[in-house]
């Protein structure tokens, strides 16, 4: 439990001071998924990138770089929404001139779901962290079509603790 923490805080300070000193709006994101509790899921989201690249390999092909993303997802039947705020960090492989970039990201986040019961699920707490990876491809006009996976869990912090998963596909447009 105390590992836990300590590794999400060590994140979540991470990406803070990752930040740059403004944001604008770089894209907007719909996607559709389904649940562990199989429902269907949608979310909107807003992305602001980092603004700068943390690694990049000397050839230039493999980069790392990153975005905060804020989103609204409906879980349907479920009867309830999340909203959610995750820094995510992404390794993109091939350069931007080759038409189309392949990926993979992660990031860990917090979500506040608006109920606690979800069929099945006793999720413990309002409060979730909210565990995400995804893959997919980028493409030159800064579109991007992908999937991604999410587990969402209070990690313990109080009983029980069921947690959710939830699957999606993706499309972002960016600005």
């Amino acid at each position: 439990m105390m590992k836990r923490a300590a590794l999400v805080l060590s994140c979540a300070m991470s990406s803070v001071l990752l930040m740059p000193a403004a944001h604008a709006l770089d894209g907007i994101t719909v996607q559709i998924g389904e649940s562990s509790e199989s429902t269907t899921t949608y979310r909107l989201g807003a992305q602001f990138e980092f603004g700068r690249t943390l690694w990049q390999s000397d050839s230039g092909g493999v980069r790392l770089d990153g975005y905060w993303d804020a989103g609204v997802t409906r879980w349907s039947s479920l009867d309830a929404t999340s909203l959610s705020l995750t820094p995510m960090f992404r390794l993109s492989f091939g350069t931007s001139d080759g038409g189309i970039t392949p990926f993979v990201e992660g990031g860990i986040g917090a979500s506040y779901f608006t109920e606690t019961d979800l069929d099945d699920q006793d999720l413990g707490s309002k409060f979730q962290f909210e565990d995400r990876l995804g893959v997919g491809l980028r493409f030159n006009n800064g579109s991007e079509v992908g999937a991604r996976y999410y587990h969402y869990s209070n990690a313990g912090i109080k009983k029980p603790n069921n947690g959710i998963d939830m699957a999606a596909l993706y499309y972002r447009v960016s600005f």
